[in-house]
């Protein structure tokens, strides 16, 4: 028994060592090889589709592109050529969430950021469950983001 105990220490440490899975991160972000022009209405009737309306819209390059001249070599240093933002709701889910976390109804509207460089575009997207972790909400709060990110993947989809 003294034999195999000596060994323990060395044991330890290679496990302490072991790679530790990443953790899930809070961003989805998906590329799909277009530009925005040509994703942007796609994506819109996808999410429509799944029934998240779009209640509100913003062309965020365009409304800061304004700032240019006064913010100098500050301006758009990532080289974005297309920043745009969709605001996105689906009642239903928004009535059952404020019923299950009134708190959680801090994330409808939900919202996806797109970005695009080199013609290629990126959608981003703050994924729900990740924020409501532990709240009685954080299953319907799956579902939505499983919903959402559906509707972003048949969007790429289409662009293949």
């Amino acid at each position: 028994m003294a034999k195999s105990l000596r060994y323990m220490p060395l044991l330890l440490v290679l496990f302490c060592t072991l790679p530790v899975p990443a953790s899930e991160k809070p961003i989805y972000k998906l590329t799909i090889d277009a530009p925005v022009e040509a994703v942007y209405d796609s994506l819109y009737a996808a999410l429509e589709n799944e029934r998240f309306f779009v209640v509100f819209e913003a062309n965020i390059l365009k409304n800061i592109s304004r700032f240019a001249e006064r913010w100098g070599e500050d301006f758009n240093k990532s080289k974005l050529t297309a920043l745009r933002s969709m605001v996105f709701c689906n009642g239903w889910y928004a009535n059952k969430v404020s019923g299950e976390d009134p708190e959680m109804t801090a994330l409808c509207p939900l919202s996806a950021t797109l970005i695009e460089t080199g013609g290629r575009t990126t959608i981003l997207f703050v994924k729900p469950a990740f924020l409501a972790k532990g709240s009685p909400a954080e299953e319907t709060l799956r579902e939505v983001q499983s919903t959402v990110i559906g509707a972003f993947e048949k969007t790429a989809a289409l662009f293949k």
